[in-house]
């Protein structure tokens, strides 16, 4: 019987057939039945896109997801059917790249930490030290940097993946995290069972936590259960329909140990390549525009459930203490000779460093001091850094 199902969602044949019926032999009809009949249309059947995202149906993830899919939707004048399921539906959250590889699914929207343990290099593209990047800064260099062309050559060239992979969204900074009580110093975590991804876990590992690797519709319940004893996810909206305020009360926010990453787009090659022009470009800048609106979505909403957390649910808002942060940097300065032993992993991170450097001292020198700005028009807002 899986067999029977892992046949009827592989599409990279289907689709190849389905292009040459509409190229092919249907086009002939169509035209005949245009020549006979010049005021009739001949309606085609849309194609569907079998895509499935790494997050649980209730997560802002999947709305955000769905933003996509309505894009594509809608720009294609229908004929495109976009078909978005949640984690689990047909894989797991961390199975993703895999089903997209085998074309038993058509597409996914994940982060590329999820399968770094394939490779290492795939968190560069989204969980790296970022050498003082912001997250717009990290993802211009995906598309003007040369990191799109890194990232092809690391799914296609060295690991031999049938995929084309996209990048949109600049999300902001993960935070620290969810304490059960306050810390406030590098000896406060030591010992400490915490969830993160990528190459955020050995950063942490090597600042003396337990690191477990976990999706995050599994996180609330390791909490519960004592496995983990901290956590981080991603943002203020996932956390609390997560129910993270539910088992810990101290949320801590801004890390470097996920300071810029963007959403995964994930294509099946066969898939994508044997789209129509117009379509595939639609598929693609899609994600151009859905980074906008994710964008947008993601400030307000994050935002607005920041302050239900502080307001509604007694959650105390920290900002990361000062000792961990630098802690953090002299963990990845200690990291990063020993990830260029890998030559691949080397050529990203100096491509970063470079865009970084060039980029970012523009960015700092250019940016007026906005916490000074805001502190002016809203004092006594920011808690003040312990």
């Amino acid at each position: 019987m899986n067999d029977k199902i892992t046949e009827t969602t592989t599409t990279p044949k289907k689709s190849l057939k389905r292009r040459e019926f509409l190229t092919g032999a249907a086009g002939v009809a169509a035209a005949g039945a245009a020549l006979a009949a010049p005021n009739v249309v001949v309606a085609q059947s849309p194609i569907t896109m079998k895509m499935q995202s790494s997050w649980p149906a209730s997560d802002v993830w999947q709305t955000m997801a769905q933003q996509y899919a309505d894009r594509v939707q809608k720009m294609s004048g229908g004929r495109l059917k976009v078909d978005l399921l949640p984690a689990g539906a047909v894989v797991g959250a961390f199975q993703v790249m895999d089903a997209v590889n085998d074309g038993v699914l058509d597409a996914a929207h994940s982060v590329s930490a999820y399968w770094y343990g394939k490779n290492k290099a795939a968190s560069l593209f989204g969980t790296g030290p970022v050498f003082g990047g912001n997250p717009t800064t990290m993802l211009s260099w995906f598309y003007q940097g040369g990191g799109r062309e890194l990232y092809r050559e690391l799914t296609q060239d060295k690991m031999g993946l049938k995929v084309v992979g996209l990048l949109g969204f600049p999300m902001p900074a993960q935070p620290f995290g969810w304490f059960k009580k306050p810390v406030n110093s590098v000896a406060d975590i030591q010992g400490f069972k915490y969830r993160t991804v990528g190459l955020a876990a050995d950063l942490f590992q090597s600042m003396g936590m337990s690191v477990a690797q976990l999706p995050g519709g599994e996180i609330v319940p390791a909490m519960e259960r004592g496995v983990i004893d901290a956590f981080e996810f991603n943002n203020p909206s996932s956390d609390i329909r997560f129910g993270s305020q539910d088992v810990a009360k101290n949320y801590y926010l801004a890390s470097y140990h996920q300071a810029s990453e963007a959403f995964e787009f994930l294509f099946n090659q066969d898939f994508l390549e044997d789209l129509p022009e117009d379509l595939r470009s639609i598929v693609e800048y899609g994600v151009e525009s859905a980074s906008t609106y994710n964008t947008a979505f993601a400030l307000d909403n994050y935002s607005a459930d920041l302050a239900k957390l502080r307001d509604e649910h007694g959650v105390t808002i920290h900002q990361t203490p000062p000792e961990i942060l630098q802690a953090q940097l002299d963990a990845w300065t200690k990291m990063i000779p020993q990830l260029e032993s890998d030559p691949f992993i080397k050529k990203v991170l100096d491509s970063q460093r470079a865009w970084v450097e060039r980029v970012t001292y523009y960015e700092l020198l250019n940016a007026p001091d906005y916490r000074l700005a805001y502190e002016h028009f809203f004092p006594g807002k920011l808690p003040k850094a312990t």
